[in-house]
């Protein structure tokens, strides 16, 4: 089973960042009840593959650990886990671009078009996007956002409403590649 051998790996570059409580306090990091080896155990248990990135952040006040798993099938899949109670609480296919079968078919308004809504509600530059098929079908633009101060959020429009579809989302760190 990789499992171990998985969580070893992410715990050592997790450690390797130098995770004590100088680290803990420059990031501002939120207390959490579940350990990061637990919920990655929930995300690995619902999808067979490698996890490639992990993050830390808060949604709505909440820590939350998001994996990104390069699964099986050959696709890549993101889980959301509450660091709270060890719950997968969401869960997103990410393909790799707006003309993707999948994502096409949903999507109603442009790229810049969800770029201009997101940056309307969190002026700064965007520094990553994403497309997201999320687990009801329905396609989503993702931005993380560099704020003036530095801090990054991370934001999703629904490509075809055009409507925030999730906010107050702050990344503390990451691991992994983009």
């Amino acid at each position: 089973m990789k499992t171990p051998i998985t969580i070893t790996t992410v715990t050592a570059l997790f450690l390797s960042l130098g995770a004590t409580a100088v680290f803990a306090e420059k990031l501002k990091m939120p207390p959490t009840k579940v350990s990061m080896e637990k919920c990655m155990e929930a995300a690995l248990a619902k999808k067979d593959g490698k996890i490639v990135k992990l993050e830390f952040k808060t949604e709505r006040g909440t820590p939350i650990y998001e994996f990104e798993i390069a699964g099986t099938d050959g696709k890549s899949w993101e889980y959301e886990c509450d660091a709270n109670t060890g719950a997968i609480t969401e869960e997103e296919q990410e393909v790799d671009s707006p003309n993707d079968p999948l994502f096409k078919a949903k999507a109603k308004i442009s790229e810049e078009e969800a770029k201009k809504i997101a940056l309307e509600k969190h002026p700064g530059e965007i520094v990553e996007t994403e497309y997201e098929i999320e687990s009801n079908g329905d396609a989503s633009y993702e931005f993380d956002i560099k704020l003036a101060d530095g801090r990054e959020v991370k934001l999703e429009v629904d490509a075809a409403t055009g409507k925030i579809v999730e906010d107050d989302e702050e990344e503390i760190y990451q691991i992994g590649q983009e």
